[in-house]
Parts: C-alpha cells; structure tokens; sequence
C-alpha cells in the first residue's frame, strides 16, 4: 500500500505532531509499504532519522506573503519558488517568525478558504502534484487544519482520504475572533469529504466529533505507539541520590512546567534531598514565560536545573535515565502522552493530570498515578507518594515498562494504523 502522509513542519521545534509522523512512516516504510511524509509549511525536525521528502509543499513564507498581500500570487512562479527552498526556511524558522495561533488568524482562515481563498496556487500546485503525480493509495492529512487542500484535491483524486486528528483544537481555540468562528465554520465543511479519522484515545474521538459535528462512528481510535529503540532502561531497585523528578516536553505555559516547579517547592520541603530536571525546547515565543518561571524559582537552588533540549534521540534517552519519577501537568486537554510512554519505556513511573488522554494511557499502562488538574497540592501529593513508597514506586515502574514495551511499540502502531486505512 502506498501511503501519503502530509504533516506539517514545527517551523524550526521538536513538534510532537511531525515527530509521530515520521516514528509512524518509518514503522510502515520497515513493514514493507511505500511512504511519501511530505512536509508542509516549513521542514521537519525530528531526533531520530528523518524520512520526510526533501520538497516542502505550502512553504510557510509563501503562504504568509500571499495572505497579506493580494498581488503576492500574481507574480511569476519563477520569483517566489526559491522562498520554499528548504535553507531559506529553516532560516526563517531560526529568525523566530511567530506561529502562535493568537498571531496566525487572517493566515488560518486563509488556508481554510481553499481554492476559493488567496494561497488558490500554492494549493492547486500541492493537489496536482499529490493526484496527478504521485498518485498513492491513501492520503493521510496529519491534522484537519490542512483541510482547504480537500476541495481541489477532490477533482484530481480518486483515492481515499483520511484524517489524523492530534491536537488540531489546542490551535483553533487560541484563535482570536472573528477568525476562531470563520475558521471552525470552514472546517466544519471541509471535514465531511474525510472518508475515515483517527485519533489516538477515546476522549479526543469524542471531543474532536463533536467540535467538528461529525459522528464518533467516523473516528477510529489507533492506540498510540513509540519506536523503542534505545529506550531499553529498566525500573530502578533502588531510587537515585538525590530523588530527581523529571520534565520532558516544549517549555511553554501549557505544558505546565510552571505547575510542576511550584509543585516541587513543596515536595522540597518535605524532602530536601530531591531535585526537578527539566528538558526539552524552548523557543522564542516563550522566553519571557521562562525567564519569568526561573526568577521565582531562584529559592530552589540547583535543586531545580533546565537542562535544555538534548540535540538527539541518545540524549533524549539519556536525560529521562536518570529520573526517578516524570510529570508533565498540562494545563490544556491531551490528546496524545508521547512523552508519557517514552518515561515508562525507560522504567519512570508518572504523575499525570487526570484529564485528556492521560486516564487512558495510565488504565492501559498500569504505570503511574493520576492527580487533579492545576492542583499543586494533589500534584505534590502524587510525587510525594512516590517518594515515601519505594516499593509502590517500584511496582508503578515495572508495569509501566512492561506494558509499554509489549503493546506500544511500532509493530503494534504500524497493524492497527493499517487495519484502519484498509
């Protein structure tokens, strides 16, 4: 089966999202399928091999341009082709554009505006190549906000056409008005041509059905799954000195680091031997929410260390290691919990907000505890049940390996993923 999976890029971030994505294509490229991962708006950027074509489709300056300026598309091709060059993205991506949705609304509703709208040629130029060139089975959007291609790609594709749903309303919900409503509207149209979705946990089925009104029976839930090479690390006998609690994900509000550092004050001061390691990337957008989390947190010492964003996959595996236990306290609803199964691959139990996918994930691993949402008191609590309870600590971890390691590797992904698209 030859598959085409159109994700979009993170302009220049580790995205959860386009991560998945090329775990997803490389698993099916080794189970013998034909894969195109073509790249949207701007490269991926990935800590693991990177199967991604090497064209870019909708290059992010491009469309920009043409939903800021209406002459933009009447130029010659051959004058605005170079601004999709993957160098001259990925420095614009370095140059910090901002891709915070509050700041990308005219663009959004652009895009969703399809043919009908001001990105018609680079749109077109997308749909042709994908029906009339590379023509594969299924074409498999990586989210919904993609969804003004459908209309064009309808008239030059036959084949079927389905619909990973992953986080799509984290970004429409940050929206501001008018663009949240013009864009919900659109996208409620569009969405009727998907001839299948998936998404990853029952909640985001039901969630995401009834954001874009359409029936749950159209949604198959493919449980989620991570390549576990290198995440051979066993549940600890013994806790490390000091205790380290972990944070993996972007540093952004939220994801929550800030829950999780006020949290920890008050482990701290019940057990003053214990440490909060934080890790992952931390762009621009998000300095100042970082520098403002780090001066309130200058009482903690070097109990409390960022630790920045390992440059790999190894160091990725290196730096969740050395923790004893692994929170990420999102503020917002999960649909997914990547960085929950890469913890528990490694033998970490977690603690985990009870909302989103993370119930789920937690009733299907058996590998951690669940906590109230934005409660710094249940957080620490939870952390602190770890701490005091070596031997439920240890059960915690050994669960949580074993069942990450036996049901959510990229086999199991790779035959549900195509037992659905079949």
């Amino acid at each position: 089966m030859h598959i085409a999976i159109i994700t979009a890029g993170g302009a220049g971030m580790f995205c959860g999202s386009c991560m998945h994505d090329n775990t997803l294509a490389r698993a099916l490229l080794a189970a013998g399928h034909e894969v195109s991962l073509i790249p949207t708006y701007t490269p991926i950027r990935v800590d693991e091999q990177n199967v991604s074509t090497p064209r870019v489709f909708l290059g992010g300056i491009n469309v920009y341009l043409a939903a800021l300026f209406p002459f933009w598309n009447r130029l010659p091709r051959w004058i605005t082709r170079w601004l999709d060059a993957n160098w001259v993205l990925r420095l614009a991506a370095r140059l910090a554009i901002n891709t915070s949705a509050s700041k990308l609304g005219k663009l959004t509703v652009a895009m969703l505006a399809g043919d009908d709208g001001p990105e018609a040629r680079q749109i077109d130029e997308f749909a042709d190549y994908l029906g009339g060139q590379l023509r594969p089975d299924v074409v498999m959007f990586s989210n919904a906000l993609l969804a003004g291609l459908l209309p064009r790609l309808k008239r030059v594709y036959n084949g079927r056409i389905v619909c990973l749903l992953q986080g799509d309303d984290i970004f429409l919900n940050d929206l501001i008005e008018p663009y949240r409503t013009q864009a919900f509207r659109l996208l409620r149209q569009h969405v009727q041509v998907f001839d299948r979705f998936l998404t990853h946990s029952e909640y985001y089925r039901d969630y995401m059905a009834d954001q874009l009104a359409i029936s749950p029976d159209r949604v198959r839930v493919v449980p989620l799954g991570i390549d576990l090479q290198g995440h051979d690390g066993q549940p600890r006998p013994e806790p490390g000195k000091p205790f380290t609690i972990g944070y993996f994900a972007r540093v952004c509000p939220e994801k929550g680091l800030h829950l999780l550092v006020q949290a920890f004050r008050l482990v701290h001061q019940e057990f003053p031997e214990t440490r909060l390691l934080a890790g992952g990337y931390l762009g621009a957008r998000d300095k100042a929410y970082f520098d403002e989390l780090t001066h309130a947190a200058r009482d903690l010492g070097e109990a409390f260390q960022y630790v920045g964003s390992p440059p790999d996959h190894a160091g990725k595996v290196n730096f969740l290691k050395q923790l004893d236990a692994f929170s990420v306290p999102t503020t917002y609803r999960e649909p997914k919990g990547l960085s929950v199964l890469e913890a528990l691959a490694n033998g970490i139990p977690v603690v985990q907000p009870r909302h989103g996918a993370f119930p789920e994930l937690i009733a299907a691993t058996g590998g951690g505890l669940l906590c109230e949402p934005d409660n710094l008191e249940d957080l620490a609590k939870s952390l602190m049940e770890l701490i005091g309870q070596p031997e439920l600590r240890r059960e915690l971890a050994q669960r949580g390996h074993n069942s990450v390691h036996t049901n959510f590797g990229v086999d199991a992904m790779v035959a549900r993923t195509v037992a659905a698209l079949q």
